[in-house]
């Protein structure tokens, strides 16, 4: 069986791998600050109605922390991403060429 052209490569990496990976891994981390910025929502009522109990002080630090985090995650996304498809334009420009938008 013959290993398929790199032009024929470049595409299915283009529209399906690269992509999708891309589109997962945003949503992945977008679900992860919304459930995160639910439970720090809901630690901050309950230390206002508990400002004294310092467990919970410690778990809301925590959960800031993560939700922190998570969010310069996606700026690091960002960034991977866009390095990401300038290394596959550079690589793959002469083998395909992405179709045009109408």
């Amino acid at each position: 069986m013959a290993a398929p052209s790199t032009g024929v490569s470049c595409e299915d990496f283009s529209e399906f791998q690269l992509v999708e990976a891309h589109l997962s891994r945003d949503k992945a981390i977008k679900k992860c600050i919304a459930q995160t910025s639910t439970v720090v929502n809901k630690l901050r009522e309950d230390r206002l109605k508990n400002a004294d109990d310092i467990p919970l002080i410690k778990q809301l630090r925590k959960e800031q922390t993560k939700l922190k985090l998570m969010q310069s995650e996606l700026n690091v996304e960002e960034v991977v991403n866009d390095r990401s498809l300038k290394v596959f334009n550079e690589r793959c420009r002469i083998h395909y060429k992405p179709p045009k938008n109408p």
